[in-house]
């Protein structure tokens, strides 16, 4: 059996929002450092691969050019004056963040095409700036460019895939993908998240419309449930949303639903993601044959991130294996 793909690009470093912004380059460094310590177990099914920064003319596959323009006119300021510039409340770049954003939907990009072309079962992208947010013209919610959504029309337009379910369990609604794909057939989009939280959208309500009638499957939860009400909520769905027979699915692997996140009120620990991870894999595998393509969202306490992704990647390597990769090391 091939190894998992761990998808990564130095560039996604270089994203400098600020140390008391949530979104700091520590996570990325916290998940690093925790990869480190698991290479013992994880040799031979895990294969590290830098990401290609992507094509700039394939943002324009999700994004409007006024968007596009939005993000490279405020990184070119921070280049100039040399400080963080604000493109919303929430939402900042640097001198870095150019190359970040391309090299993390790179990342995602990439990996869909070696699982597309079966280099690799499946695949994790450990990227950031997250994207879900990222409508077609408008960056917010931390979120520069959308990489899941601009993976899911590279897959689909380079005839990689012909019916993609996203699976979103990040504790905030991904309003970007959602409204990327609202009339969109070819791709189902699937979130789990918090209610009423930030960004205030994602209303079961919301099926999608015209071509995508259907095709839209919110699940807006309160916080502070049983863990396992929301791991089961998500499965069930996730047997619905596999009547679509998607060739392709893509996580939109947010760890704020962890359990004490700064940012969230979810309450999921460890082994409910090792869960998620292999049932997702498993109940889609009839059509997608366990062809997973994970892209980091969110995930705030940088210690909590790391060990998730941790228990992630493991998860995702039992999948494509049958058999975990050692014991799961504790941070």
């Amino acid at each position: 059996m091939a190894p998992v793909g761990l998808f990564h690009h130095e560039a996604c470093s270089r994203h400098d929002t600020g140390w008391g912004h949530p979104e700091h380059q520590g996570r990325l460094r916290a998940v690093v450092q925790k990869m480190a310590r698991s290479l013992p177990d994880l040799h031979g099914f895990v294969e590290p691969v830098e990401g290609t920064p992507l094509a700039e003319d394939l943002l324009s596959l999700v994004h409007t050019p006024s968007q596009i323009d939005t993000v490279r006119r405020s990184v070119d300021r921070a280049q100039r004056t040399g400080e963080i510039v604000r493109i919303d409340a929430d939402t900042v770049v640097s001198a870095g963040s150019w190359d970040a954003g391309l090299a993390a939907a790179g990342c995602a990009v990439d990996a869909v095409r070696a699982v597309a072309a079966e280099r690799f079962p499946a695949a994790f992208c450990a990227i950031r700036p997250p994207g879900h947010h990222a409508t077609p013209d408008k960056s917010m919610g931390f979120c520069l460019f959308n990489s899941v959504a601009i993976a899911a029309r590279a897959a689909i337009s380079e005839g990689l895939s012909d019916r993609i379910l996203i699976v979103d369990w990040d504790v905030h609604h991904g309003n970007g993908t959602q409204d990327a794909f609202y009339t969109d057939g070819s791709v189902y989009y699937l979130s789990m998240h918090q209610s009423p939280h930030y960004p205030g959208t994602g209303s079961a309500a919301e099926r999608g419309s015209g071509p995508g009638a259907g095709t839209t499957l919110n699940l807006p939860l309160p916080p502070g449930l049983p863990p396992e009400q929301y791991v089961d909520t998500l499965l069930e769905a996730v047997d619905e949303a596999a009547e679509f027979a998607p060739d392709l699915v893509l996580v939109s692997a947010g760890f704020d639903a962890a359990k004490g996140d700064p940012l969230g009120g979810f309450t999921l620990e460890p082994h409910h993601f090792h869960r998620l991870t292999l049932e997702i894999s498993r109940r889609t595998a009839a059509s997608a044959a366990g062809r997973v393509v994970s892209v980091m969202e969110g995930g705030y306490d940088p210690v909590s991130l790391g060990t998730n992704v941790d228990t992630h990647l493991r998860a995702l390597v039992e999948a494509a294996t049958g058999a975990p990769p050692g014991s799961s090391n504790s941070v």
